[in-house]
């Protein structure tokens, strides 16, 4: 758990940062990346503190613009707190949220189950 300045739905891509000690991303490729919003933590560290729950590592939908093949480097998007697919962009190994494990097809917004932490 960690206190935020707002609140955040599930899958939001959350930095450093910020008013309280986390914040949602609002940058193409940040480097300053941390966490995703979690779901259903396996293991909730810190269980009794206010903030939200945020997956370090695991298996976790992450919310994602744009089209995303099974395996793609996710990054942290211009829209904040959402994630697209890296694509041939060069970048920086802590700008990576994750790998895509499975297709996004379509252009609208929706959740992509993504290993966090996998770079």
């Amino acid at each position: 758990i960690y206190s935020s300045d707002a609140e955040y739905e599930p899958g939001t891509v959350l930095k450093l940062g910020g008013n309280a000690e986390v914040t949602q991303t609002r940058s193409f490729n940040d480097t300053e990346v941390f966490g995703v919003v979690s779901t259903n933590p396996a293991y909730l560290m810190n269980s009794e503190a206010d903030g939200v729950a945020v997956a370090l590592t695991g298996r976790v939908p992450v919310m994602c613009q744009g089209r995303i093949k099974k395996g793609e480097r996710i990054v942290s998007s211009n829209e904040p707190g959402k994630a697209k697919a890296l694509g041939n962009n060069e970048y920086d190994m802590r700008s990576i949220i994750g790998r895509a494990l499975h297709d996004k097809e379509s252009f609208t917004d929706e959740l992509v189950e993504v290993v966090v932490g996998v770079k």
